[in-house]
């Protein structure tokens, strides 16, 4: 009797299950699990498909990361409005707004380059703020004032721009200063030595003088990661993160704890614009003009790379980081279309499949990890 207790008290103790469970549950709340997912998954779908087109050469990823990252800027601040339960129509016909006041501040009105970009985030200072008011003060539906913004600051560019130049679009706004600081700081390349290194090691194209075909990666993804590294720290670890999360969960609770509602979501309205102003000046320094279309249907881009990304429609949850990898997809398969030579009309079947996907797995995966 005593050997067997002895025997007993020698055996190791069994070690406590992991709740696997809970962290499931953990990992199911995240908002950027789904684009995650689909990120990797329309890598793979290239990788086999389009393996051979180019896409994955390095000419074709700065070319799907440039258009990425454009459309990531604006995503970025419309995931933060949308967290708050806000939409904005107007960031496309910021975008043309902004451009314009940028083109026509240096050629027609004598501002330096800087100046005109300074009136031009002003402007998008001012045109959020009146978002943001209008939205609060009369209780109007966001998607109703910024539908009126998008019109009139479409219909502002337009005929502003043909009074004064007699045409729609703005050239030679960088000329002579092409390789100013300021212009190489929206509009140049980074990582340009990395580049030229490896086309040195032979692992890039060069051309006949040795420079590498890929100069470098557009400044807009510096500027994309910059913004979603900010805006995530934001999100997670300021109490104005905590706000937004709880003005889109239920403003009238937030509103009852203390939270400013009305300044919270005016802040949001004014970084949208802001983030349009930054994409209008990024394209304008790399193109060297203006066009009063530019930013046409980016509203809608912005959104449906936010919803890839995990937001909700309701409000109250979403991620930055979901919505780079909104954007990553966007610019992966449109630029994935382009060199395995399908018809980019599909894009537009693409985007809309997209949505309503991303939509139901959204609502799906945040009603499961509630439930848990």
């Amino acid at each position: 009797m005593s050997d067997q207790t002895e025997a007993q008290t020698t055996l190791p103790k069994a070690m406590p299950p992991r709740n696997t469970g809970r962290r499931l549950a953990r990992l199911m709340r995240r908002p950027e699990l789904g684009a995650l997912s689909g990120t990797i998954l329309v890598f793979l779908l290239f990788a086999i498909f389009a393996g051979n087109s180019g896409l994955f050469s390095a000419l074709g990823i700065a070319n799907f990361l440039q258009v990425s990252a454009q459309l990531g800027i604006l995503a970025v601040a419309v995931a933060l409005l949308m967290i708050g339960g806000e939409f904005d129509l107007s960031v496309g016909s910021m975008i043309g707004f902004a451009s314009v006041t940028i083109g026509l501040g240096v050629t027609h009105f004598g501002l330096p380059i800087w100046g005109a970009v300074l009136v031009a985030f002003v402007l998008a200072a001012i045109v959020g703020t009146i978002n943001g008011v209008l939205v609060v003060r009369t209780g109007l539906p966001s998607f109703i004032v910024t539908l009126a913004s998008l019109f009139i600051l479409r219909g502002l560019t337009l005929a502003v721009t043909r009074s004064i130049t007699g045409r729609t679009q703005i050239p030679y706004i960088t000329e002579g200063y092409e390789n100013s600081f300021f212009v190489q700081l929206f509009g140049g390349k980074w990582l340009s030595g990395l580049f030229q290194w490896m086309g040195n090691m032979g692992w890039i194209d060069v051309k006949a003088d040795g420079t590498p075909l890929v100069a470098g990666l557009s400044m807009a993804v510096a500027w994309w990661l910059l913004l979603v590294a900010v805006a995530t720290w934001i999100l997670l670890r300021t109490r104005f993160g905590n706000w937004i999360f709880a003005v889109g969960g239920d403003a009238n609770a937030a509103r009852n704890v203390g939270v400013p509602v009305a300044r919270v979501k005016i802040l949001l309205f004014i970084g949208t614009a802001m983030a349009a102003t930054l994409f209008a000046t990024i394209q304008v320094l790399e193109a060297g003009s203006a066009d009063t279309l530019r930013g046409t249907l980016k509203e809608f881009q912005a959104i449906i790379a936010a919803v890839i990304g995990g937001c909700l429609l309701t409000g109250g949850y979403g991620s930055a980081i979901g919505a780079m990898f909104g954007a990553l997809i966007f610019g992966t398969v449109e630029m994935g279309i382009f060199y395995t030579g399908i018809d980019s009309d599909w894009f537009n079947v693409f985007l809309g499949v997209m949505v309503l996907i991303a939509v139901l797995v959204n609502n799906f995966v945040r009603r499961k990890a509630t439930e848990a």
